[in-house]
Order: structure tokens, then sequence, then C-alpha cells
């Protein structure tokens, strides 16, 4: 990760924010390093981005500080942030040529003009728009709107990078793409982000840490391979992972999980009457009924390209199960599903926390 002395840390200390009687976020804490790429994942109504807002100046927090480097911003115009904001809607002004929209924050500052239009050559360069600076927004496609949004966000070089949903409003190919330009850019540039979505695939990709948020309550803070491999609670296994995790209903009984009058080996010991085993679908495969730890009957099969997504009926529970391509079963097939006892997740139906 490319870092330099001019890259700011940010945190929220114990930050809530309330609209009447509607908390947004509850004892919000976070710390982001310095160059740190930082993903805010959550659904709609999740606090993501009322954190982003104040963390920009853009709303005023009931509680709690925020501070940017080593000063406390919590009551600092938003000029005054030293931050660069990217929307979902790009906000570029319709009437000035994509030079002139890079441009603005300079020309706002009054720097000399020759300085500017180095300024802006670099910083269209590096989103590959050198060629382009002539054109008006609406001659241009989605992914090149975005790019100039983009481009005028670095010109200021700032500390902080904050992003609310910068590729929502683009095709799942330009998303793609633009994911990889932007996680090239950041590793480039070194410069703090905090990037909001409620994509996990954009989460996974970007993201050097995640932050999960639920309904304002932080609900995991890691790595995205420690958030997938080991997830907190039941709400981070489901949100993370597509298809999400399977969830079987049941009973743990010591270091065995009791489901359709089935028993499976669990690597965790217990005695929950009400749990959850959560099981991801490559992790389980499809066999005959009497190899099978669980049976059931194939609901539905369906080709994605490089493995065949099976799903199969348990009793109330459906599993999803990642199969070889050439899987030729049929709608109705009675089958055996394996899960083996390592790969299994066991949750308090109740309380949705992990037993560990």
């Amino acid at each position: 990760m490319a870092q330099d002395s001019s890259r700011a840390s940010v945190k929220f200390d114990a930050v809530q924010k309330s609209f009447g009687t509607v908390k947004v976020l509850e004892e919000f804490s976070l710390e982001v390093e310095p160059g740190e790429f930082l993903v805010l994942l959550g659904a709609s109504g999740s606090g993501k981005t009322t954190a982003l807002r104040i963390l920009s100046g853009l709303e005023t927090p009931s509680a709690g500080r925020v501070s940017i480097g080593e000063q406390d911003v919590t009551d600092i115009l938003p000029k005054y942030r030293d931050i660069s904001m990217v929307f979902q809607s790009y906000a570029l002004y319709p009437h000035k040529t994509v030079a002139e929209n890079i441009g603005f924050p300079l020309k706002v500052r009054k720097l000399a003009k020759a300085e500017i239009e180095s300024a802006i050559l670099d910083s269209a360069k590096q989103v590959q728009l050198e060629n382009l600076l002539d054109r008006y927004p609406r001659e241009l496609s989605g992914g090149q709107r975005q790019r100039v949004a983009l481009a005028r966000a670095i010109i200021r070089r700032p500390s902080v990078f904050l992003m609310d949903e910068p590729l929502s409003n683009l095709d799942a190919k330009l998303r793609g793409h633009m994911r990889a330009e932007l996680k090239h850019m950041q590793e480039t540039l070194g410069i703090t982000t905090i990037y909001v979505t409620h994509d996990q695939i954009e989460a996974m990709t970007l993201a050097h840490r995640v932050a999960v948020l639920e309904k304002g309550v932080l609900q995991q803070l890691a790595t995205p391979a420690e958030i997938y491999n080991n997830p907190a609670n039941l709400f981070v296994a489901q949100f993370i992972g597509s298809p999400a995790m399977n969830i079987i209903h049941g009973a743990l009984d010591g270091a065995q999980f009791q489901t359709n009058g089935a028993t499976v080996k669990t690597a965790v010991k217990g005695k929950l009457p009400k749990a959850i085993a959560g099981i991801r679908p490559e992790d389980c495969s499809v066999t005959t009924p009497s190899k099978g730890t669980l049976k059931g009957k194939i609901y539905t099969t369906e080709l994605i390209g490089d493995h065949t997504l099976v799903t199969v009926e348990l009793g109330s529970d459906q599993i999803a199960v990642k199969a070889h391509k050439d899987f030729d079963g049929k709608q109705g097939d009675s089958v055996g599903i394996i899960l083996p006892p390592d790969n299994l997740y066991i949750f308090d139906e109740n309380t949705g926390q992990r037993i560990r």
C-alpha cells in the first residue's frame, strides 16, 4: 500500500446520529489508517451514507467526535476539511468542458493558469481522459463521466477521498472495469479512501478492510478474507457471499447439530435448542442419498458457466451447492449433501451470534 506523510488517518469516536426519534448511527467508532481503502458496507438505511456525510461535514453528529489526521473536525466547515467527494450522480457542470470540470477546484483557488492546465492534464491521464478534454458531459458515456468526477477529485490531492456509491449507475461490465481502475488509482496515489456501497462484490474486491453496518451499528471490521471466512454473526455471514451462505435450522447438542431427523458433526460444542448451521455453497457437495450427511430432493439446477448451482430442499430449508458444470441431476431427484464439520458455522438463532 503506497503511503506518504501527507495521507491522513480518520477517526470516528462514539459518533451518534438521530433524525428525530430515529437513531441512524449508534456509538459508531472506527479508525482508518493513512493510505487505507476502507469500505462502509450495508443495506439501505444501515447508516453508511450518514457516516460519510458526517465525515464530510454535510451532517452534524448528535454526539461523538470526528478527526482527520491530528485535527478534530467535528465543528469545522466542509471546505476546511481537505477532502474530496465523489457522488453516485457524478455532479458535473453540463455547460463546462471536461477540462473545465476537472480544473474547477483549482480555479476556485485562483491558481496560475499554466499550473491549472498542467494539473488538469496530469489528472486526466491518470483516468485515461486526456483525449476527451474538449468534450462536454452530454457527449460522454456513463463510465467517462464517472472518470471526470474522479479526475476532479484527484486534482485537489486531498488528504481523504470520500466516495458514495460511485459505480452504481454503470452497467455490470463497466462496473467491473471501473473497480479495477479505482483500485489501481488508489494504490498508486495512496490517498486514504472511504467508500460507501451496498454491493458486497465491490467491498470484497476494493477494500483493504470492510466495515459492515446494520441499523446504525458496526457489526464487524476486518479484511475481506476475514469477513468471508470468519463472520462475527449471522447477519455478516449472510450479507457477504454470492450466492449467500446456506442456513439450516436445528439444535446444537454437544458436538452435534440435529436437523430434519439427521445428525451432523460440528467442530464446536454447546447446547442450544434453537441453533442455525451455516455453510457456504462451495464448501458442501452433492452425492448419492446413501453417502450424504443430509438427504433431500433437487428443487432446481442452474448452469452458471464454470459450475452448476444445485438447490436442494431439506425439510423447510433450502441449501444451494456449487456442483461440477457437467452435473446432470434433475428436479425432484433424491440426493445426499455432504457437510464437512470444519466448514460448518453455528449461530444462536435468537441472538444471531456465532458459537465458537
